[in-house]
């Protein structure tokens, strides 16, 4: 299901806004007619200008299509998107044409959208927008009219240094759109992350609420309950010498005993739950989380290290045992024989340090562990699924916001086996948990 909910999420991060894309053309638009205008008013070069403000209302013409075309939050799918942004480079590269080409300083605004392109659309899309601009790069250093100057006097650069703008155009196209590409990417899983664990934390936290629901629910129905036997007893006394109801009424009453019953149970269920299983001592914590892992062929050693005072006792939190359950499921996944939970407290802090016999983390990615969708181990050690990507993230986003501090790393050398340290001051434990 998180998966499921990733691969919506980033689907639809991949579908690029039309108003944003509507604002860059206006700002567009703005910014060329400001140019041109500068250089025939103010600079008086001579040049095309009726076919340059021609290409520039194109765009405008297509910024009000879309506007009336589309409703406001419409999100284009990929190859509209790609259309669009073509249309973009094509509109600069015409205005480059009847400028000078590759002489022109703005030459390098063609890779605009291939930028825009990068955060929004998929990697297919920026390669394709990008040869596109790599196309019309090369066919701009040969192919233009004379760049704007002075009427008495001409301008002309050498070939080499047209060649040197066209591979800075290029080398800059590849660059930043690459970059862009990783930052929006490593963005959109960060956002999808917290997004998934938000839905996680979401459902237990709704889990926990039933019990309450219960009692809720028992209460309100005890009213029209006790009304129904009421009438039940009623319509004893008045029929109980007519044979034809006294069979239905004697099932009315046993049905409505029955429905006292189970309410009662609901009421004392919850209460029940409330007094014994809102909150718990760390041992409990630690047998709960490692119950649902002991029948993998995994043997689990839990020992206590060490206790100062009387052993904390903390409200039950979903996050923390879904964090904890998440790293011991980890550990059963990687390890060869053996994993051991071993855990203690002090008047200052509460630790659980869980490790494993298996290879360890990979040395280069050590750092990294933790991030969403990092995977850290050798899969083929792997016996039971699960993996060191968006889970492991949850469960460290999880137990971060309970206020732990935690520590991944190999237990000696790599090959030896991982240890995973999560550590709480006591005070903030009891203090988040409470």
């Amino acid at each position: 299901m998180v998966q499921d909910f990733g691969i919506r999420s980033s689907y639809l991060s991949r579908r690029l806004r039309l108003t944003t894309l509507i604002r860059l053309r206006w700002l567009a638009v703005a910014g060329q007619s400001i140019a041109v205008l500068f250089v025939a008013l103010y600079l008086k070069f001579p040049f095309p200008v009726s076919i340059c403000f021609a290409l520039i209302a194109c765009s405008a013409w297509l910024n009000l299509l879309m506007s009336f075309r589309y409703p406001i939050n419409h999100r284009l799918e990929p190859r509209a998107a790609i259309t669009v942004l073509g249309f973009d480079i094509l509109q600069v590269a015409g205005l480059l044409y009847m400028t000078g080409g590759l002489q022109n300083p703005f030459a390098v605004l063609m890779i605009v959208p291939v930028i825009i392109s990068a955060t929004s659309l998929p990697a297919y899309a920026t390669a394709a927008l990008g040869l596109l601009v790599t196309i019309c790069a090369t066919v701009l250093a040969y192919v233009y009219l004379p760049l704007p100057w002075y009427p008495d006097e001409s301008m002309q650069l050498p070939l080499v240094l047209i060649a040197g703008v066209w591979c800075s155009v290029v080398s800059a196209l590849v660059f930043t759109a690459v970059y862009a590409y990783r930052v929006a990417e490593e963005a959109r899983l960060l956002a999808d992350a917290l997004a998934a664990t938000e839905l996680i934390l979401q459902r237990e936290q709704h889990l926990s609420a039933l019990d309450g629901l219960a009692a809720a629910a028992a209460h309100e129905l005890g009213t029209p309950l006790a009304t129904i036997a009421l009438v039940a007893k009623e319509m004893e006394r008045s029929l109980k010498q007519d044979d034809r109801f006294a069979e239905d009424i004697d099932l009315l009453r046993s049905q409505t005993e029955r429905c006292r019953e189970i309410l009662k149970r609901l009421t004392s269920l919850s209460s029940a739950s409330e007094e014994h299983m809102s909150r718990l001592k760390i041992s409990s914590l630690i047998e709960e989380v490692i119950e649902p892992n002991r029948n993998f062929g995994i043997n689990i050693k839990v020992t206590k290290l060490r206790g100062e005072g009387n052993e904390p006792v903390i409200r039950r939190n979903p996050g923390i045992i879904y964090g904890l359950g998440n790293l011991v499921e980890n550990a059963v996944d990687f390890a060869r024989e053996t994993i051991e939970v071993n855990w203690g407290w002090t008047d200052k802090t509460v630790e659980i340090v869980i490790s494993d016999d298996g290879k360890g983390f990979a040395p280069d990615i050590l750092d990294r562990i933790g991030e969403p969708y990092t995977t850290g181990r050798d899969r083929e050690t792997r016996e039971h699924g699960g993996g060191l990507g968006l889970g492991l993230f949850i469960a460290k986003t999880l137990l971060e916001r309970s206020g732990a501090t935690i520590t991944f790393r190999n237990r000696n050398d790599p090959g030896q086996g991982a240890e995973v340290v999560v550590i709480w001051p006591r005070h903030k434990l009891v203090a988040e948990t409470s």
